[in-house]
């Protein structure tokens, strides 16, 4: 992982992609409630029953995949703090759909392409995925970097909470574990 930090203090931080877990409530809150004002100039607000509901939200993400059907990551850094949420929704005869979300304090070094590329591996590795799709609106070009960085070619328009987007392709390369 690049380096991060604030100002021009950097540390390399030991991050990991973990398995959404109960344990992660607190972090992935305090995570969703530090950047919702950053998250939302470039993404739909996730609403205050989020927020107030939180608990149930997080255990009917664990619930739901615990069928398959999708499979939830958190970053997090050496000292448990949450990063990064990276997420499969829909996954099903060899596809699935990404969504991804970075800390606005490591916005822009890197952290989101690493993460996304490890998360592309473990789809291609683990759950043996063939193909992914990602959306993203047209205004974030920096999740659009991201997404070209890995691999991922924009093949059609999209809307994306309910601002005008673009939808994105990846194909991955067979598993030769």
């Amino acid at each position: 992982m690049p380096p991060v930090g604030d100002g021009d203090r950097y540390t390399h931080r030991v991050l990991r992609l973990e398995r959404l877990r109960s344990d992660h409530a607190d972090a992935v809150l305090a995570f969703e409630t530090a950047n919702r004002a950053f998250f939302s100039e470039s993404i739909s607000d996730r609403g205050d029953d989020y927020f107030e509901r939180f608990a149930a939200h997080h255990r009917a993400s664990l619930d739901e995949q615990e069928t398959g059907v999708c499979a939830y990551f958190v970053l997090v850094d050496d000292d448990g703090a949450v990063l990064g949420r990276f997420n499969l929704y829909e996954i099903g005869h060899g596809t699935a759909e990404v969504g991804y979300r970075v800390a606005q304090s490591v916005s822009g070094r890197g952290v989101a392409t690493e993460a996304l590329g490890r998360l592309c591996e473990v789809a291609r590795t683990r759950l043996s995925l063939r193909t992914l799709s990602a959306r993203t609106s047209g205004e974030n070009i920096a999740s659009q970097r991201v997404l070209e960085k890995c691999g991922f070619l924009a093949v059609g328009e999209a809307e994306v909470g309910g601002r005008p987007g673009r939808t994105y392709h990846v194909v991955l390369e067979p598993s030769g574990d």
